[in-house]
Protein backbone atom coordinates (compact mmCIF):
# COMPACT_ATOMS: atom_id res chain seq x y z
CA UNK A 1 0.00 0.00 0.00
CA UNK A 2 2.84 2.42 0.80
CA UNK A 3 4.99 2.01 -2.65
CA UNK A 4 1.12 2.10 -4.61
CA UNK A 5 0.80 5.77 -2.57
CA UNK A 6 4.51 6.54 -3.63
CA UNK A 7 3.89 5.55 -7.20
CA UNK A 8 0.70 7.44 -7.42
CA UNK A 9 2.59 10.94 -6.06
CA UNK A 10 5.72 10.39 -8.13
CA UNK A 11 3.61 9.85 -11.67
CA UNK A 12 1.97 12.98 -11.18
CA UNK A 13 5.75 14.72 -10.53
CA UNK A 14 6.47 12.80 -14.20
CA UNK A 15 4.05 13.88 -15.77
CA UNK A 16 4.25 17.48 -14.54
CA UNK A 17 7.47 17.71 -16.11
CA UNK A 18 7.13 15.42 -19.32
CA UNK A 19 4.46 18.12 -20.22
CA UNK A 20 6.31 20.99 -19.27
CA UNK A 21 3.72 22.19 -16.97
CA UNK A 22 6.28 24.45 -15.09
CA UNK A 23 4.25 27.45 -14.07
CA UNK A 24 4.80 29.58 -11.23
CA UNK A 25 2.78 27.83 -7.70
CA UNK A 26 0.85 30.73 -6.14
CA UNK A 27 -0.82 31.54 -2.55
CA UNK A 28 -2.57 34.25 -1.38
CA UNK A 29 -2.42 35.93 1.71
CA UNK A 30 -4.82 39.27 3.04
CA UNK A 31 -1.98 41.28 2.02
CA UNK A 32 -0.51 39.98 -1.06
CA UNK A 33 0.10 36.81 -3.69
CA UNK A 34 3.43 35.19 -3.60
CA UNK A 35 4.53 33.50 -6.79
CA UNK A 36 7.33 30.25 -6.21
CA UNK A 37 9.19 28.12 -9.15
CA UNK A 38 8.22 24.80 -9.31
CA UNK A 39 10.62 22.42 -7.97
CA UNK A 40 12.35 19.93 -10.71
CA UNK A 41 12.05 16.07 -10.31
CA UNK A 42 15.40 14.36 -11.35
CA UNK A 43 14.46 12.00 -14.03
CA UNK A 44 14.11 8.26 -13.20
CA UNK A 45 15.61 7.43 -16.48
CA UNK A 46 18.96 9.20 -15.34
CA UNK A 47 19.10 8.68 -11.83
CA UNK A 48 17.84 5.15 -10.71
CA UNK A 49 16.50 5.27 -7.04
CA UNK A 50 16.00 2.19 -5.17
CA UNK A 51 12.43 1.13 -3.58
CA UNK A 52 11.82 2.12 -0.30
CA UNK A 53 12.39 -0.73 2.12
CA UNK A 54 10.10 -0.22 4.82
CA UNK A 55 11.83 -3.07 6.23
CA UNK A 56 14.86 -1.47 7.02
CA UNK A 57 15.95 -0.28 10.87
CA UNK A 58 16.95 2.59 12.14
CA UNK A 59 20.82 3.41 10.92
CA UNK A 60 22.94 2.74 13.68
CA UNK A 61 24.84 5.57 15.44
CA UNK A 62 26.74 6.80 18.63
CA UNK A 63 27.02 9.23 21.00
CA UNK A 64 29.50 12.17 20.83
CA UNK A 65 30.01 15.43 22.63
CA UNK A 66 29.06 18.82 21.61
CA UNK A 67 29.91 21.79 23.52
CA UNK A 68 29.25 20.33 26.67
CA UNK A 69 26.05 18.54 25.53
CA UNK A 70 25.66 14.45 24.53
CA UNK A 71 24.19 13.56 21.61
CA UNK A 72 23.46 10.93 19.59
CA UNK A 73 24.54 10.83 16.14
CA UNK A 74 23.28 8.33 13.60
CA UNK A 75 25.49 7.38 10.39
CA UNK A 76 24.18 6.22 6.51
CA UNK A 77 26.75 5.56 4.85
CA UNK A 78 27.72 5.40 1.01
CA UNK A 79 29.47 3.08 -1.40
CA UNK A 80 30.16 6.15 -3.57
CA UNK A 81 33.65 7.29 -2.56
CA UNK A 82 32.45 11.19 -4.57
CA UNK A 83 29.21 11.13 -2.07
CA UNK A 84 29.23 14.07 -0.76
CA UNK A 85 28.13 15.46 3.29
CA UNK A 86 24.74 15.62 4.60
CA UNK A 87 22.93 16.83 7.84
CA UNK A 88 19.25 15.93 8.75
CA UNK A 89 18.01 17.66 10.89
CA UNK A 90 14.27 16.79 12.85
CA UNK A 91 11.05 17.95 13.73
CA UNK A 92 9.71 18.94 17.56
CA UNK A 93 8.86 15.26 18.91
CA UNK A 94 10.95 13.43 16.72
CA UNK A 95 14.69 11.78 16.36
CA UNK A 96 16.83 10.98 13.58
CA UNK A 97 14.94 8.06 12.83
CA UNK A 98 12.52 10.25 11.03
CA UNK A 99 15.25 10.11 8.10
CA UNK A 100 15.77 6.12 8.07
CA UNK A 101 14.20 5.96 4.37
CA UNK A 102 15.34 9.63 3.04
CA UNK A 103 19.08 9.03 3.72
CA UNK A 104 18.86 5.02 2.89
CA UNK A 105 17.23 6.35 -0.63
CA UNK A 106 20.09 9.03 -1.13
CA UNK A 107 22.66 7.05 0.18
CA UNK A 108 24.29 6.35 -3.69
CA UNK A 109 24.87 10.28 -3.90
CA UNK A 110 25.13 11.31 0.16
CA UNK A 111 27.08 10.53 2.57
CA UNK A 112 24.70 11.41 5.91
CA UNK A 113 24.20 11.85 9.19
CA UNK A 114 21.08 12.56 11.17
CA UNK A 115 21.45 14.33 15.00
CA UNK A 116 18.58 13.62 17.62
CA UNK A 117 18.61 17.11 19.05
CA UNK A 118 18.91 17.84 22.49
CA UNK A 119 16.70 16.45 24.67
CA UNK A 120 15.02 14.22 22.00
CA UNK A 121 15.86 10.87 20.63
CA UNK A 122 19.04 9.17 22.23
CA UNK A 123 20.28 12.85 23.19
CA UNK A 124 20.97 14.08 26.54
CA UNK A 125 19.32 17.25 27.80
CA UNK A 126 20.39 20.87 27.00
CA UNK A 127 22.79 21.42 29.86
CA UNK A 128 21.42 25.14 30.23
CA UNK A 129 17.61 23.95 29.83
CA UNK A 130 17.86 26.48 26.81
CA UNK A 131 15.84 24.70 23.75
CA UNK A 132 15.15 27.98 22.01
CA UNK A 133 15.70 27.77 17.96
CA UNK A 134 18.41 29.65 18.69
CA UNK A 135 20.19 27.28 21.00
CA UNK A 136 19.63 24.37 18.92
CA UNK A 137 21.03 26.70 15.71
CA UNK A 138 24.12 26.70 17.52
CA UNK A 139 24.49 23.44 18.66
CA UNK A 140 23.93 22.43 15.22
CA UNK A 141 26.54 24.85 14.09
CA UNK A 142 29.11 23.74 16.26
CA UNK A 143 28.64 20.07 15.40
CA UNK A 144 29.35 20.73 11.91
CA UNK A 145 32.13 22.95 12.93
CA UNK A 146 33.72 20.04 15.17
CA UNK A 147 32.98 17.15 12.43
CA UNK A 148 34.41 19.31 9.91
CA UNK A 149 31.90 17.69 7.74
CA UNK A 150 30.74 21.28 6.13
CA UNK A 151 29.40 22.49 4.04
CA UNK A 152 26.76 19.95 3.43
CA UNK A 153 23.40 19.22 1.84
CA UNK A 154 21.31 20.26 4.67
CA UNK A 155 17.67 18.93 5.43
CA UNK A 156 15.33 20.28 8.08
CA UNK A 157 11.83 19.09 8.71
CA UNK A 158 9.35 20.94 11.10
CA UNK A 159 11.14 22.68 13.83
CA UNK A 160 14.47 21.27 12.15
CA UNK A 161 13.28 23.26 9.30
CA UNK A 162 13.76 26.53 11.26
CA UNK A 163 16.51 25.43 12.80
CA UNK A 164 18.06 24.75 9.00
CA UNK A 165 16.78 28.04 7.99
CA UNK A 166 18.66 30.15 10.73
CA UNK A 167 21.39 28.24 9.82
CA UNK A 168 21.61 28.79 6.56
CA UNK A 169 21.21 32.07 6.75
CA UNK A 170 23.98 33.12 9.43
CA UNK A 171 26.40 30.13 8.62
CA UNK A 172 26.68 30.17 4.43
CA UNK A 173 30.14 28.89 4.45
CA UNK A 174 28.27 25.49 6.13
CA UNK A 175 25.71 24.79 3.68
CA UNK A 176 25.82 23.21 -0.05
CA UNK A 177 22.22 23.07 -0.27
CA UNK A 178 19.28 23.55 1.68
CA UNK A 179 16.11 21.36 2.15
CA UNK A 180 12.65 22.39 4.10
CA UNK A 181 10.49 20.17 3.94
CA UNK A 182 7.18 21.60 5.98
CA UNK A 183 9.38 23.99 8.16
CA UNK A 184 8.05 25.81 11.10
CA UNK A 185 7.60 29.11 9.77
CA UNK A 186 5.88 31.79 11.40
CA UNK A 187 1.94 30.56 11.25
CA UNK A 188 -0.19 30.53 14.53
CA UNK A 189 -3.63 30.39 12.93
CA UNK A 190 -5.93 27.62 14.37
CA UNK A 191 -5.97 24.35 12.82
CA UNK A 192 -9.40 22.43 12.77
CA UNK A 193 -8.15 19.01 12.86
CA UNK A 194 -4.19 20.04 14.74
CA UNK A 195 -3.41 18.19 18.15
CA UNK A 196 -5.48 20.11 20.72
CA UNK A 197 -3.02 19.46 23.24
CA UNK A 198 -0.37 22.25 21.70
CA UNK A 199 -2.04 25.54 22.47
CA UNK A 200 -1.82 24.05 26.42
CA UNK A 201 1.69 23.86 26.46
CA UNK A 202 2.25 27.81 26.21
CA UNK A 203 0.42 28.23 29.08
CA UNK A 204 2.25 28.30 32.23
CA UNK A 205 1.70 25.57 34.81
CA UNK A 206 -0.89 23.66 31.93
CA UNK A 207 2.22 22.39 29.69
CA UNK A 208 3.49 20.48 32.05
CA UNK A 209 0.54 18.95 33.41
CA UNK A 210 -0.40 18.39 29.56
CA UNK A 211 2.12 16.33 29.24
CA UNK A 212 2.28 14.30 31.99
CA UNK A 213 -1.40 13.44 30.68
CA UNK A 214 -0.12 12.48 27.45
CA UNK A 215 2.44 10.04 29.77
CA UNK A 216 -0.67 8.37 30.73
CA UNK A 217 -1.60 7.27 27.68
CA UNK A 218 -0.37 3.49 26.47
CA UNK A 219 2.83 4.23 24.30
CA UNK A 220 1.75 3.02 20.96
CA UNK A 221 -1.84 5.24 21.64
CA UNK A 222 0.82 7.85 21.69
CA UNK A 223 2.44 6.76 18.76
CA UNK A 224 -0.92 6.15 16.86
CA UNK A 225 -1.98 9.87 18.11
CA UNK A 226 1.60 11.54 16.47
CA UNK A 227 1.62 9.57 13.14
CA UNK A 228 -2.26 10.51 12.64
CA UNK A 229 -1.06 14.34 12.97
CA UNK A 230 2.00 13.95 10.87
CA UNK A 231 0.14 12.19 7.90
CA UNK A 232 -2.06 12.28 5.36
CA UNK A 233 -2.11 8.20 5.53
CA UNK A 234 -2.33 7.18 8.66
CA UNK A 235 -3.09 4.02 7.99
CA UNK A 236 0.03 2.99 5.77
CA UNK A 237 2.27 3.12 8.13
CA UNK A 238 3.88 -0.34 8.56
CA UNK A 239 3.47 -2.05 11.85
CA UNK A 240 7.49 -2.49 12.30
CA UNK A 241 8.01 1.69 12.07
CA UNK A 242 4.89 1.73 14.07
CA UNK A 243 6.63 -0.10 16.73
CA UNK A 244 9.68 1.84 16.27
CA UNK A 245 7.39 4.73 17.26
CA UNK A 246 5.72 3.51 20.53
CA UNK A 247 9.23 2.11 21.50
CA UNK A 248 10.38 6.29 21.08
CA UNK A 249 7.69 6.81 23.15
CA UNK A 250 8.38 4.34 25.49
CA UNK A 251 11.98 5.27 25.76
CA UNK A 252 11.34 8.95 26.10
CA UNK A 253 9.34 8.84 29.12
CA UNK A 254 11.72 7.10 30.97
CA UNK A 255 13.88 10.15 30.55
CA UNK A 256 13.56 13.04 33.18
CA UNK A 257 14.71 16.15 30.47
CA UNK A 258 12.21 14.41 27.99
CA UNK A 259 8.75 16.97 28.68
CA UNK A 260 10.73 19.56 29.57
CA UNK A 261 12.52 19.77 26.16
CA UNK A 262 8.94 19.44 24.73
CA UNK A 263 7.46 21.66 26.25
CA UNK A 264 10.79 24.56 26.11
CA UNK A 265 11.26 23.29 22.47
CA UNK A 266 7.56 24.02 21.50
CA UNK A 267 7.16 27.47 23.12
CA UNK A 268 11.10 28.36 21.21
CA UNK A 269 9.28 27.50 18.13
CA UNK A 270 6.38 29.96 19.16
CA UNK A 271 8.83 32.78 20.40
CA UNK A 272 10.40 32.00 16.80
CA UNK A 273 7.56 33.01 15.19
CA UNK A 274 7.09 35.84 17.13
CA UNK A 275 10.86 37.60 16.40
CA UNK A 276 10.65 41.07 14.53
CA UNK A 277 13.56 42.69 12.61
CA UNK A 278 16.88 41.35 11.56
CA UNK A 279 15.58 37.72 13.69
CA UNK A 280 12.65 38.00 11.67
CA UNK A 281 11.84 34.24 10.27
CA UNK A 282 11.19 36.10 7.12
CA UNK A 283 14.06 38.60 6.98
CA UNK A 284 16.64 35.30 7.38
CA UNK A 285 15.25 33.28 4.61
CA UNK A 286 15.23 36.64 2.09
CA UNK A 287 18.92 35.99 2.67
CA UNK A 288 19.85 32.73 2.17
CA UNK A 289 22.25 32.04 -0.38
CA UNK A 290 22.09 28.36 -0.87
CA UNK A 291 20.45 26.99 -3.80
CA UNK A 292 16.67 25.70 -1.85
CA UNK A 293 14.33 23.11 -2.14
CA UNK A 294 11.07 23.53 -0.15
CA UNK A 295 9.10 20.28 0.48
CA UNK A 296 5.30 20.54 1.29
CA UNK A 297 2.23 18.36 2.02
CA UNK A 298 -1.21 19.92 1.13
CA UNK A 299 -2.25 17.75 4.07
CA UNK A 300 -0.26 19.55 6.54
CA UNK A 301 -1.79 19.85 9.69
CA UNK A 302 0.44 21.32 11.79
CA UNK A 303 2.15 23.99 9.78
CA UNK A 304 -0.47 24.87 6.56
CA UNK A 305 0.61 24.54 2.74
CA UNK A 306 -0.88 27.96 2.52
CA UNK A 307 3.12 29.17 4.23
CA UNK A 308 4.86 27.19 1.28
CA UNK A 309 4.90 29.54 -1.29
CA UNK A 310 5.77 32.46 0.46
CA UNK A 311 8.31 30.37 2.25
CA UNK A 312 9.69 29.43 -1.53
CA UNK A 313 9.37 33.33 -2.87
CA UNK A 314 11.02 34.73 0.10
CA UNK A 315 13.91 32.50 -0.62
CA UNK A 316 16.38 33.98 -3.04
CA UNK A 317 17.33 30.20 -5.20
CA UNK A 318 14.41 27.95 -4.14
CA UNK A 319 11.91 26.40 -5.70
CA UNK A 320 8.64 24.48 -4.35
CA UNK A 321 7.32 20.96 -4.31
CA UNK A 322 3.66 20.30 -2.63
CA UNK A 323 2.66 16.92 -2.71
CA UNK A 324 -0.85 16.15 -3.19
CA UNK A 325 -2.23 13.88 -0.52
CA UNK A 326 1.04 14.02 2.07
CA UNK A 327 1.27 15.75 5.40
CA UNK A 328 3.62 16.92 7.33
CA UNK A 329 6.87 14.78 7.41
CA UNK A 330 6.85 14.17 3.50
CA UNK A 331 10.19 12.40 4.20
CA UNK A 332 8.73 9.62 6.26
CA UNK A 333 5.33 9.46 4.12
CA UNK A 334 6.35 9.81 0.49
CA UNK A 335 10.33 9.66 0.74
CA UNK A 336 10.58 8.20 -3.25
CA UNK A 337 9.34 11.46 -4.09
CA UNK A 338 11.32 13.41 -1.93
CA UNK A 339 14.38 12.04 -2.40
CA UNK A 340 13.83 11.92 -6.36
CA UNK A 341 13.01 16.32 -5.40
CA UNK A 342 16.45 16.48 -3.74
CA UNK A 343 17.98 14.84 -6.71
CA UNK A 344 16.53 17.20 -8.62
CA UNK A 345 18.17 20.15 -5.69
CA UNK A 346 21.47 18.78 -6.52
CA UNK A 347 21.62 19.14 -10.32
CA UNK A 348 20.33 22.28 -10.18
CA UNK A 349 23.11 23.57 -8.33
CA UNK A 350 25.69 21.69 -10.35
CA UNK A 351 26.65 19.13 -8.10
CA UNK A 352 29.63 16.94 -9.36
CA UNK A 353 28.07 14.18 -7.34
CA UNK A 354 25.36 13.72 -10.10
CA UNK A 355 28.48 13.07 -12.89
CA UNK A 356 27.31 16.02 -14.58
Amino acid sequence: MVRRHEAEIATAGEQLLLTGNLQDVTATSARRTYAARQADLAPEGRFRLAEPDPSRPPWPGREIAVDGTTIFERVTPSDNPGAEPALYVHGLGGASTNFTDLADLLAPYLSATAIDLPGFGRSGPAPDRDYTIAAHTRLVIRYLEQSGRGPVHLVGNSMGGAISIQLAAVRPDLVRTLTLISPAVPDIRPRKRSDLVLPLLLVPGLGARAIASLDQHPAESRARALIRLCFAHPELVPPNRLLEAAEEVTYRRGLDWSGEALLRSFRGIVSNYLSVGRRSPWRLMAGIEAPTLVVWGNKDQLVHVSNAARAAATIPDAALLVLDDVGHTAQLEAPAVTARAVLGLLARSGSPVLGG
